[in-house]
């Protein structure tokens, strides 16, 4: 009984000083006409949140972008960049082929972006498209369903010329993804591409899918 007592007194005793404590720092806190968590919500500045899903938000000499490739001939790609979704299945604007978005690499504006029929389209209408982009354009590359089918020698060198290392080998139903400067010849670390094999492949008759992303440098900062 006397322990109990005891234990009982000294609880009492711990929760009085708790709470004498707090009142203490809290009178201390309006001694100096502040509160600690509105002090620091006040002086702190907002972190700017990552953009198309990246992991770290950009420089601000860049443009932050991701891509993903299509899933078989199921689930369509899609582009984002500084933070907007242009292309997507959800957006109901791919297509089979390549999905391409041309970008004004001073200013970050979407200049155009459609869908390069490689299955079904003409190689030479495709070709005069791809000439017709401006050098130093951003261009963003996804492909769905196939990419090589309507393929010619003078289409793969269009995307060499903006610095693609695996355009060449992209054959029938290999995904790819890509993004480069048109027509600087300046070697992109921004390219990936799944093979499509039957040993390997995820879906029946289509590789997996592939994704890249990162922060593109401006013009100026090239």
């Amino acid at each position: 009984m006397k322990d109990r007592t005891i234990l009982t007194l000294f609880a009492v005793i711990v929760l009085l000083l708790i709470f004498f404590l707090t009142s203490f720092d809290e009178q201390v806190q309006n001694v100096f006409g502040f509160n600690k968590t509105e002090f620091k919500f006040k002086t702190g500045t907002a972190k700017a949140a990552p953009k198309c899903r990246l992991s770290a938000v950009c420089p601000k000499d860049h443009f932050p972008f991701k891509i993903w490739s299509g899933a078989a001939n199921v689930v369509g790609p899609k582009i984002c960049f500084n933070g907007k979704n242009v292309m997507s299945h959800i957006l109901n604007n791919v297509g089979p082929g390549l999905n391409i978005v041309v970008v004004n690499d001073e200013t970050g504006v979407v200049e155009r972006f459609d869908y390069l029929n490689m299955i079904s389209g003409n190689s030479a209408d495709i070709l005069t498209y791809l000439e017709k982009i401006k050098p130093g354009m951003i261009v963003l590359v996804a492909s769905f369903d196939d990419a090589a089918t309507k393929m010619t020698d003078e289409i793969r060198q269009m995307f060499v010329d903006m610095g693609s290392t695996l355009i060449r080998s992209v054959k029938h139903r290999d995904n790819w993804v890509f993004a480069g400067r048109a027509g600087k010849k300046i070697k992109s670390i921004f390219e990936q591409r799944a093979e499509n094999d039957e040993k390997t492949n995820v879906f029946d008759g289509w590789p997996e899918m592939v994704e890249v992303g990162g922060c593109f440098p401006m013009t100026k900062s090239v």
